[in-house]
Formats: C-alpha cells, sequence, structure tokens
C-alpha cells in the first residue's frame, strides 16, 4: 500500500526539473514562483472534470505496481471550494474504482498567496483552516485524517499544534510532514499529539529517534523525493528501526517532489540507499503501513479474516522484488478478493 501520496493535481512540475539538474534549490525555485504554489495556481484553474480524467490513469497505474490501497492528501488548493473540490474527487474516484482511497485533509501552514505574509494574515489563515474548512470537511465526511506541516524552527509550531488539535475534536487524527528540510521539533510534537504517522524524518536526530522508538506513531520514509531532488541525505531508516520504531514506506507521489507511483521502486531504494534489509522494507510497505492508516485488522497481512489484498510478483525470491529496481515484476494485484490488475506478460 502506499500511505503517503498527492494524487489530485493538475499537471507536472517538468520546468522545474531542468532548473533543480541545473542547481537551483527548491526554496529558490519557490520563490519565483514555483514550488507548491505552481501547483495551487494550476489545481485552481481546472475544473473538477479534466482532475478527475487525469487523475484516473494514475490509480489504475498504481494497481499495476501491486498497490491496493492509497491515502491521498489535499493541500494544492489553499482555499476552501478548492480543499473541498480535491477531497471530494477522493470519494469520487473512491467509489467508482476498486482500489481504496484514505483522505487526508492537509491544513496547510504555507500562507495563500492572497494572505501574504504578515501575522495578521497568518491568523487569518489559521482561522480559515480551523473555523471554516474544517468544519466543513468533518460535516461531509470528507477525511478522515489531517495532515499539517511545520516548515521550520519556530514557524506556525503554534499554528500546527492547534491545527493538529481541531482535526482531531472534529474527528481527523492527524499526520505530520516532519523533519525534512530541517529539523523542526515536528517528530516529537507528533508523538506527543498521539498521530498516526509522522512522515519524511531526513533531518530527526537521536533525541527524535529515542523518542519515536517508544511510540506508536509511524514514521513514514519517503525515499523517492530525496532520490528525485537529488539530496545526499536520506532518513535514518537503520537507526530508527533499531531503537523500535515503526517504520513505513511509501512514494509521496505528487508533481514536484515525488513523481513516481511504484513501490517496487520505494522498496529499492529503502534497500540501497536506507540499508533496510528486503524483509523490512517488505513488512515496511504492508503490515506497518497498515497500522499507520489504522487499518492493520483488515489489510496488511495474510491472515483468515482479513480482505484479500494481494500483489503477485513474478519473481522466484522475496529479495528479487527490490533487487530488480525500476523493473515492473508485479503480475497480478488482487483487492478484496477480485482481481484488479493481470501483466499482460503474465501466464494466466
Amino acid at each position: 500500500m502506499d500511505t503517503h501520496t498527492h494524487l489530485i493535481h493538475a499537471a507536472s512540475r517538468a520546468e522545474e526539473y531542468e532548473l533543480k539538474i541545473e542547481g537551483a534549490s527548491y526554496e529558490e525555485i519557490a520563490r519565483k514562483g514555483g514550488g507548491i504554489l505552481n501547483s495551487v495556481r494550476k489545481l485552481r484553474a481546472a475544473t473538477s472534470e479534466a482532475l478527475k480524467k487525469a487523475r484516473s490513469g494514475g490509480v489504475e497505474k498504481f494497481a499495476a505496481y501491486g498497490t491496493t490501497t492509497v491515502e491521498a492528501k489535499s493541500g494544492y488548493g489553499l482555499d476552501i471550494a478548492s480543499e473541498l473540490k480535491i477531497l471530494g474527487l477522493h470519494q469520487e474516484l473512491a467509489a467508482e474504482q476498486p482500489l481504496e482511497i484514505v483522505s487526508t485533509f492537509w491544513g496547510r501552514t504555507m500562507v495563500p498567496a492572497e494572505f501574504g505574509e504578515r501575522r495578521t494574515e497568518r491568523k487569518n489563515n489559521i482561522a480559515l483552516l480551523t473555523e471554516r474548512l474544517m468544519p466543513e470537511v468533518a460535516s461531509q465526511k470528507l477525511a478522515e485524517f489531517c495532515d499539517v506541516f511545520l516548515r521550520s524552527r519556530g514557524v506556525y509550531a503554534g499554528a500546527i499544534e492547534t491545527n493538529s488539535r481541531t482535526g482531531k475534536e472534529y474527528g481527523m487524527a492527524p499526520r505530520l510532514h516532519a523533519e525534512q528540510l530541517s529539523r523542526t521539533g515536528a517528530a516529537q510534537l507528533a508523538v506527543e499529539l498521539g498521530a498516526a504517522s509522522c512522515d519524511h524524518l531526513e533531518q530527526v536526530n537521536k533525541s527524535d529517534i529515542r523518542v519515536l522508538g517508544k511510540s506508536r506513531t509511524v514514521a513514514t520514509l519517503l525515499p523517492g523525493c530525496d532520490f528525485h531532488l537529488g539530496l545526499q541525505k536520506y532518513a535514518p531508516a537503520r537507526e530508527l528501526i533499531d531503537a523500535g520504531a515503526i517504520v513505513s514506506l511509501a512514494t509521496d507521489y505528487n508533481p514536484g517532489t515525488s513523481p513516481t507511483l511504484s513501490m517496487p521502486m520505494i522498496l529499492s531504494l529503502a534497500c540501497t540507499q536506507l540499508r533496510m534489509r528486503p524483509s523490512e522494507a517488505i513488512a515496511a510497505a504492508t503490515i506497518n503501513a497498515a497500522y499507520g492508516l489504522r487499518r492493520e485488522n483488515n489489510i496488511g497481512s495474510l491472515e483468515v479474516g482479513k480482505q484479500a489484498d494481494i500483489a503477485v510478483f513474478e519473481v522466484a525470491d522475496y529479495r528479487e522484488i527490490p533487487y530488480y529496481f525500476g523493473v515492473d515484476h508485479c503480475w497480478m494485484t488482487v483487492k478484496r478478493g477480485r482481481v484488479i490488475h493481470v501483466s499482460k506478460q503474465s501466464p494466466i
């Protein structure tokens, strides 16, 4: 399964890819109007029909790589109408195709362009999230989780806690983007809040690792993002596992930093770059991932009484799934006992 994606977006950001190759940083691109705000502009301009058409094929491709359950976040709207549009599309796609889509409201702390950056505008943004958007999302039952992103130490930290606690009040369990570009304290805040997961974790320190190791908050690692951005520092998976943390893996599928739907490729990166054993990587993508979505009693392992969610790979040894990096060996995917994908090269 794939427990961290930004499924609904309007278009790629391929034009930024070349800038990154030439040496522009994530922050430099954002300051020039690129990055997430680029996706926001494109999404706001797109109709629901166009967005749905663009992503429907993508959902089918998840199944082709063996994924049966996808967590999907909003967050590229940054206004009420656009956020509700994204979450509504999650519901529509979940109803119209066999993959399970778990919806997360991403209560972003990046201030929309129309709010500016002054403190009063930031307060207006927080009020928009907690007083208008969250109640609407909850009343329409559009999301199971709420996610937030602490961008830098001390910036919006109070807003993160406010958003997470308000989300819990409205029945949405918290998830956090944590310690991606710098250490912010978000990982330990996630544990304090009882968050289902904290994701990224490239910049965690020893104290964070100890706290996560004693917690039930899942540490979701996203090596595809580091790979695509050409970063040298990956999350310390080995240290997290040795400390007892519940480690999960996901694609972080999004147009800017990780445009991949392939969980097998993520397993390869987890083994070669994060030094995870193949058995650990597969557990991270299955039962640990299910725990992070609070579905471990129904999916994530092959047991009597659970859903028949199965990915079958045409390999001689389970270790060959990550060993053959960039090669698709999934020849059958089953969701709730129903075959939803069969490879053209399949012998059946």
